[in-house]
């Protein structure tokens, strides 16, 4: 089975502009697909931006909603997955969620952030709840957390008993939280036997100071590819001979002893 050639785009993008951050994200999907990526990944909120107060409710749409078709004709134009985050709209409730979509269009999965992250995000969005959202792309099962999200063990481990082989992570990481993106998600994916593509944003942003660093870290715990602070489309390769190797040599998964942790509820 080839190698998923993953392109993560680390970019804040235009922030408060659909219609900007949609020409940003054309373009990246150009980029990657001439690259021969099967997959773009990009940050949390990428759609609209982060750190845009109110505007969360008034730039929210539904999954299906008219920026969903945007970047579904993108990904289709492209012949490129996409992964992406913006505010969903579901009724009176606004969630902060990612979408994945097909190289053809077809929208392939939703996630709602399940943990959300200080008073702004708590003040804005309800909380998901459903921890482990997949699909299959590319030979490989794909699953989605959002930021924070990957930083309970708990949610990373429920997508490696569900079999997750790529899990996808857009993210608005910010300093000083720099450790999580230098060791966290390294290890995550070594004790989770599964890759980890972590795509953050990058710069300031209101009051927040995004560190970018985004990576693709391996099951053997290496970072596969690695962005700097600034803007940039990196590229790196999901190999399930790699998986498949280092599920062999690493027992953790095997070994462990469900029967001991019921009290940690």
């Amino acid at each position: 089975m080839p190698s998923l050639r993953t392109a993560l785009l680390q970019s804040s993008g235009r922030p408060g502009s659909v219609p900007g951050n949609l020409a940003v994200l054309d373009a990246a999907a150009g980029r990657a697909a001439a690259a021969g990526a099967g997959l773009l990944v990009c940050p949390e909120m990428f759609l609209t931006g982060y750190a845009i107060g109110d505007d969360v409710a008034r730039l929210a749409e539904p999954a299906d909603g008219a920026s969903a078709r945007a970047v579904a004709a993108i990904a289709s134009r492209h012949g490129i997955a996409v992964a992406y985050g913006y505010p969903e709209r579901d009724g009176e409730r606004v969630f902060n969620a990612a979408q994945l979509v097909a190289p053809d269009g077809t929208r392939l999965a939703d996630y709602r952030k399940t943990h959300l992250f200080g008073p702004f995000e708590r003040e804005h969005f309800s909380a998901g709840d459903r921890p482990v959202v997949q699909a299959e792309l590319g030979g490989l099962r794909l699953g989605l957390l959002i930021c924070y999200d990957v930083e309970f063990p708990e949610n990373v481990r429920a997508h490696a008993l569900a079999g997750t082989d790529l899990l996808l992570v857009p993210t608005a990481q910010m300093h000083p939280f720099e450790f999580v993106a230098e060791s966290v998600v390294p290890v995550r994916a070594f004790e989770n036997q599964m890759y980890v593509a972590y795509v953050n944003r990058t710069g300031q942003e209101g009051a927040f100071e995004f560190v970018g660093l985004s990576s693709l870290a391996g099951p053997d715990g290496t970072t596969r590819a690695r962005a700097g602070r600034g803007e940039e489309l990196v590229l790196g390769e999901a190999d399930p001979a790699l998986l498949t190797a280092s599920r062999a040599a690493n027992p953790y998964l095997l070994d462990r002893r469900p029967g001991l942790y019921t009290s940690l509820g």
